[in-house]
């Protein structure tokens, strides 16, 4: 498979990014190995989880980094695999926190669990709006440097304090994030397209939309109220039933016949039509919901179909 180069890095990935929220929430330990084998037997390496997943399940969250890293080990394919983790979120013990305290603690507890010497990727998750741009990155000089992270990333930082990040790291001779992890996807393009994308170009970063599939609404299994409760996560899909909502998933389904495809592979492959998106992250728990992340680096969409999408979607 055609890998793609993350920007400013050595770092090659395939067009998907797993994210490991799943892992140990809506999937145990053996149904997580069976889909991150299948996941790599396809010939992707890119996983992507965060320190604190899932902590909505026991309050502190590290399962997602335990299993992957028991995983890894089992199967002895850590130099394969590129590894993003994240640090700052909030859990049921500490509120957002990117302190370069908590940032030195919390991530020699990542590679304790993900039980490796290194993470390829390593993202501040969430913003608290307190600590100064520049103890934050202090922070992360100092671990790259002792060879614990090779780069960093940025998910949910403001568009104000992205850019003064780049300034300190400018003016402090910093580390400098190469990603980006917007929320972005056919139902939510407004916020990246507006406030970010003028970033990703002007500091040239890589980008890893999570949510890409809007919580599965643009797989179209949510059509109705009682579709809901198909699943876990149906809630909270409600508020996509709405006119636009359904607008999207008409457009999804012409396309989809057009392309003998389906919905969720259509709504990945107009993701990666853009040319400043690396790679979409995407979680699955099923073989047939990997095949939707399998087929997508493989739809080529036409002017005509990428056009229809971004009316409806606009």
């Amino acid at each position: 498979m055609e890998k793609r180069k993350i920007k400013n890095t050595d770092l090659e990935v395939a067009p998907v990014n797993f994210g490991g929220n799943v892992f140990g929430w809506t999937l145990d330990e053996k149904q997580s190995f069976d889909i991150l084998d299948q996941f790599t037997e396809a010939g992707f390496n890119f996983i992507d989880t965060a320190d604190t997943y899932s902590w909505w399940v026991n309050g502190r969250g590290g399962q997602s980094e335990e299993i992957i890293g028991k995983w890894m080990k089992s199967r002895n394919n850590r130099k394969n695999i590129v590894l993003a983790t994240k640090v700052g979120s909030e859990t049921k013990e500490h509120g957002y926190d990117i302190s370069k305290k908590h940032i030195l603690k919390s991530v020699d507890e990542s590679l304790q669990r993900l039980q490796t010497d290194h993470i390829d990727l390593y993202y501040t998750h969430f913003d608290d709006n307190i600590t100064p741009v520049e103890e934050t990155l202090s922070a992360y000089d100092e671990i790259i440097k002792a060879g614990k992270v090779r780069y960093i990333a940025a998910s949910n930082l403001s568009p104000e304090r992205l850019k003064a990040s780049f300034e300190a790291s400018e003016k402090n001779n910093l580390p400098k994030y190469v990603a980006l992890q917007p929320h972005y996807n056919l139902l939510e393009r407004e916020g990246f397209e507006k406030n970010y994308a003028p970033l990703v170009e002007q500091f040239d970063l890589g980008v890893f939309p999570y949510w890409s599939l809007a919580a599965g609404f643009l797989t179209g299994k949510y059509r109705d109220e009682a579709d809901l409760a198909k699943s876990a996560r149906g809630e909270g899909v409600r508020k996509y039933l709405n006119p636009k909502g359904l607008e999207v998933l008409k457009a999804l389904d012409q396309v989809t016949e057009k392309h003998h495809s389906n919905q969720g592979t259509v709504a990945l492959a107009w993701l990666l039509s853009n040319p400043l998106v690396t790679a979409p992250i995407v979680s699955a728990t099923s073989s047939s919901q990997l095949e939707t992340l399998f087929n997508a680096p493989k739809l080529t969409l036409d002017q005509e179909d990428i056009d229809l999408l971004n009316k409806v979607s606009h």
